[in-house]
């Protein structure tokens, strides 16, 4: 049986639920980084679980939404590289992602986000303009990117480290994840649907009413992105992934 959201939520929840929408619709815009907090303000609003079905539709919403806006931009060559691989972590977790411990995973998360935050800086640095061309690298990271997504909807800091590796240029980088995000969580559906059941009538009746607080921080969003360069855009797709860790260590 599909759960259910109690009848009556609170008006602290719906606070926390529309501000979640808001960051979903500026982080799709292209305000990277930030999506940690949806799911955060998503888990003190319901039980963590259960938020994570509430989330993905609104994901799915808001990914269109950034097809729309930025397909002009997709490097399809870096969808194909990493898709088959946060497809195969998907799977994994939905076999295993009910019985992980969830401190076990936060730790374990907010340390390989730091470490890969300091890869990305000590690359940098070196000023060179090689990308990491193994097959290991896109695999490893896919994969855990499938892994956490399913899990917790947090595969934005993982696939952040990997556009951001790839040297993509700001509108490349937001196109591209766009195509990336949207298949994902679409593929991600029938998992929460039949195998954890978490989404229900209700919930996407939830979902619907949240509808406009993607759709006034996808405009903010977009605003804001229009006024990023290039360099600055990177930096922060970094400071907002290591703060992303902090938060995933101590929600």
């Amino acid at each position: 049986m599909f759960l259910s959201i109690a009848s009556e939520i609170s008006t602290g929840s719906w606070i926390l639920s529309f501000l979640a929408a808001f960051v979903i619709g500026m982080s799709k815009a292209g305000i990277k980084g930030i999506a940690i907090i949806n799911v955060t303000f998503m888990a003190i609003a319901f039980e963590a679980k259960q938020s994570t079905g509430i989330v993905l539709p609104l994901l799915v919403i808001a990914d269109i939404f950034a097809v729309i806006y930025y397909n002009r931009h997709t490097q399809w060559k870096y969808v194909a590289k990493f898709l088959p691989w946060m497809i195969l972590g998907i799977i994994l977790g939905s076999l295993v992602g009910i019985d992980l411990p969830e401190q076990t995973f936060k730790i374990c998360m907010a340390i390989i986000i730091f470490l890969t935050v300091i890869f990305i800086v000590w690359w940098d640095q070196k000023k060179v303009k090689n990308v990491p061309t193994h097959w290991a690298f896109a695999s490893g990271v896919g994969t855990l990117a499938g892994f956490t997504t399913m899990v917790g909807n947090l595969a934005g800091p993982i696939s952040n480290i990997y556009f951001l590796a790839m040297r993509l240029p700001k509108n490349h980088f937001i196109g591209t994840a766009a195509w990336l995000f949207l298949i994902i969580n679409v593929f991600k559906l029938p998992f929460h649907f039949f195998v954890w059941e978490t989404i229900s009538t209700e919930t996407l009746l939830l979902d619907v009413k949240l509808i406009p607080g993607i759709v006034l921080g996808f405009i903010l969003g977009i605003k804001i992105v229009k006024m990023i360069n290039e360099d600055f855009f990177r930096k922060m797709i970094l400071i907002l992934t290591a703060l992303g860790a902090i938060i995933i260590l101590f929600k």
